[in-house]
């Protein structure tokens, strides 16, 4: 059996909330001169998703953090000049490209245990390497296909090829260009300096263990571990000599490890009020967000609609370190934001909610919020009437 350290501080539940907070990039002044850059270097990954509702997740992410930063300028940020690349991290994400060489050993898993559920056909993997480097950076489509029926699963042996080169790392995806996948050559698209294998699996483990406990603040060795989607014996193996120190939350009943940084500066500012997308890294984990918050999160967008209770695409409402409600939107034509469900945690959270709704509205260029159905239909007619007074606001 393994013998935890002592832990070098305790935590009321309140610290750890705050301090989980404020490594999220949601207490205090943000720090825009860094921007949509610096958002992704301090989270480590911002993760990507098919569903587009307000916006993309990966456009949310940034969004939730400095407010209405331009939508293509989240785009360029991401992908000009190779400040970033996808892989596979805690699910499909955007990673700092400085993070390359820490993805070797996920790389070299792949290419130790092939497992596919697709065939490669006998010469399409060299080819598309060869189309690649003829011509790239291209898209599925543009070399050759990227299904051979309709169906989202059928994908063509160009498709299987140069998925498989993504996972081996001889392709890197680049940029999503309509939503479709840009491939080049990881040769040309990761910087020399970058463009290698050299570290052992330790090493890397060591590094996304630490990244982990810095972007979380703190957490269990399940929060660690579910960052970048690692086991829990590969955290174990590294965490000693990740930089993390041992910690003991009240109310948590684990053992925690802490970033050290958080623990010497108490986490102090203003509190960010928002909509988060339900891929937002501050609520990955349903365990974790329940714990902190009190809060029970699920994506319902995958759920019969019969079923769900919250909405499609339900987003918390974040306001004063809290999650104070749900807001289910929809954009529909003539520049109108409809939440479609709203949830609230009392009357307390109307402002917040109003708030949250008329600055989502504005980023996405909205001019009108209509307000559909509340669960406690008492507060229908409060909530309306604080989105009124707050759009009068926000129009002087």
């Amino acid at each position: 059996m393994t013998t935890l350290p002592r832990p070098a501080a305790t935590l009321s539940a309140d610290e750890a909330r705050r301090i989980a907070l404020k490594a999220q990039g949601f207490l205090g002044a943000p720090d825009r001169r860094s921007g949509v850059r610096g958002v992704l270097r301090h989270l480590g990954a911002v993760q990507l998703d098919t569903i587009s509702v307000l916006a993309r997740s990966h456009e949310l992410i940034p969004y939730a953090r400095l407010g209405r930063v331009g939508r293509r300028t989240v785009e360029a940020a991401y992908w000009q000049d190779a400040h970033a690349f996808e892989y596979w991290s805690h699910a499909a994400c955007i990673l700092p490209i400085e993070e390359w060489p820490h993805f070797a050993f996920r790389r070299r898993a792949y290419r130790d245990r092939p497992h596919w559920s697709h065939d490669l056909p006998e010469g399409a993997y060299d080819q598309v390497i060869k189309q690649l480097r003829d011509e790239g950076p291209l898209t599925a489509t543009e070399l050759g296909g990227a299904k051979k029926t309709s169906e989202w699963w059928d994908w063509s042996g160009t498709k299987v090829a140069v998925e498989r080169a993504l996972m081996y790392g001889e392709v890197v995806c680049v940029e999503r260009r309509g939503w479709k996948r840009v491939y080049d050559l990881a040769e040309r698209a990761v910087p020399g300096e970058l463009l290698h294998d050299e570290l052992d699996d330790a090493e890397c483990l060591r590094r996304l263990v630490r990244l982990a406990g810095q972007s979380l603040g703190v957490g269990t060795r399940a929060d660690i571990a579910d960052y970048h989607r690692l086991k829990g014996e590969q955290v174990d193996a590294v965490i000693a000599d990740s930089g993390l120190v041992p910690v003991e939350v009240e109310g948590w009943g684990k053992p925690a490890w802490a970033d050290p940084a958080a623990l010497a500066a108490p986490p102090r500012g203003r509190h960010r009020t928002t909509l988060l997308s339900p891929f937002d890294s501050l609520i990955w984990d349903r365990a974790r967000t329940e714990r902190i918050f009190g809060f029970t999160h699920r994506l319902e967008a995958y759920v019969p609609k019969p079923k769900r209770v919250h909405g499609y695409y339900a987003m918390p409402v974040l306001a004063g370190g809290r999650l104070v409600g749900r807001v289910d939107p929809a954009r529909e034509a003539g520049g109108i934001l409809v939440a479609r469900q709203v949830t609230l945690d009392g009357p307390k959270a109307i402002p917040a909610v109003a708030e949250a709704l008329i600055e989502a509205a504005s980023w996405v260029d909205c001019m009108t919020v209509r307000v559909e159905r509340v669960d406690a239909p008492e507060l229908r007619e409060p909530l309306l009437k604080e989105v009124t007074r707050a759009l009068i606001i926000a129009l002087r």
